[in-house]
């Protein structure tokens, strides 16, 4: 199955080429009830994608979101952990990128995020040879140099953390992408105990937006569908978009798994153009903000929390 994962292949994308749709800003929700966002006993997971642009000041206020829910969650004495989509500093990666853009946002010191993060790269984060900076920066945070594929637990659930670019990138070997899956199949035997299982990486295998869906994650999907996990979190896309639940073939399966698109960090936002393929059941565009998730024993709450502080699209479920 893996060796078929050449990096040259056709992908299903929305849009391949010209300037991405003009962003027409969702209109903003009525307020959520706080019980429809919230589970009692839960721990929490805070995250993006698309984050640091020195361009842009939508990071400063996602960062202060984030903080702000860690510190509510410390004198709660609540778990919690944050979470990175992919393309952590942009436009390349680089070591002054890190230091200029995401170390005054989500870096910040002061703050508490970076001793909560479990990150993933993407593909801004590989514009430097290696996504070296990126590995630097994060350090064993980051999983494996070279590698970036790693799991951890956050209260009853388990969590993995994938690398993307190791799927699409001539850089890296068909042993390569056996190698992550292989270990992402042995990593979800060993804790086959937990009933509740979340995956996150950078492009998405399913998306309405501007770069659209990609087959070449289908094999994962595979994995992660047949081994009961119940949540995939991606980026990559500069908007929110949450599907139904679905197989990796993009059938709706009221027992299959749920993907939210969060590519909202801070980078410049992008519209869909109208666009909502199959399953699709709630995009934002235009707003940047996070995505906060409450993880109960069996069941979850989700929840897109915009810069301003607006609670959007409150779901949830059971574990598969």
């Amino acid at each position: 199955m893996w060796l078929t994962l050449r990096p040259f292949l056709p992908i299903l994308l929305a849009a391949t080429a010209g300037c991405p749709p003009p962003v027409h800003p969702t209109p903003a929700p009525a307020a959520a009830p706080a019980k429809q966002v919230a589970l009692t006993g839960a721990s929490v997971m805070i995250g993006a994608g698309d984050i640091a642009g020195c361009a842009q000041n939508h990071d400063f206020k996602t960062a202060k979101l984030v903080d702000s829910v860690l510190k509510a969650d410390s004198v709660a004495k609540v778990t919690d952990a944050v979470f990175t989509l992919g393309d952590n500093a942009y436009m390349f990666g680089s070591t002054s990128q890190f230091a200029q853009c995401f170390t005054p946002t989500w870096g910040d010191p002061g703050k508490s995020i970076m001793g909560k993060i479990h990150p993933s790269p993407g593909n801004h984060d590989y514009e430097t040879a290696g996504a070296g900076p990126y590995f630097t920066y994060f350090g064993s945070k980051a999983g494996e140099p070279g590698l970036g594929y790693y799991s951890y637990d956050v209260g009853t659930w388990h969590v993995v953390a994938l690398n993307s670019e190791i799927v699409l990138l001539e850089s890296y070997s068909d042993a390569d992408r056996a190698a992550q899956g292989a270990w992402l199949l042995k990593d979800l035997t060993d804790h086959k105990k937990q009933q509740c299982t979340l995956a996150y990486w950078h492009e998405p295998r399913f998306s309405s937006g501007y770069h659209g869906s990609d087959l070449r994650f289908t094999p994962i999907w595979r994995i992660l569908y047949d081994n009961g996990v119940d949540l995939v979190l991606n980026g990559h896309d500069h908007d929110y978009e949450r599907f139904a639940p679905q197989t990796p073939d993009g059938v709706a399966d009221s027992t299959g798994i749920t993907e939210i698109v969060a590519g909202t960090g801070g980078e410049e936002l992008r519209g869909f153009g109208g666009r909502a393929i199959r399953n699709s059941v709630f995009r934002i565009e235009g707003h940047a903000g996070v995505l906060v998730l409450t993880l109960g024993s069996a069941e979850y709450r989700s929840a897109f929390l915009d810069e301003g502080g607006a609670v959007w699209d409150p779901s949830g479920g059971k574990c598969r």
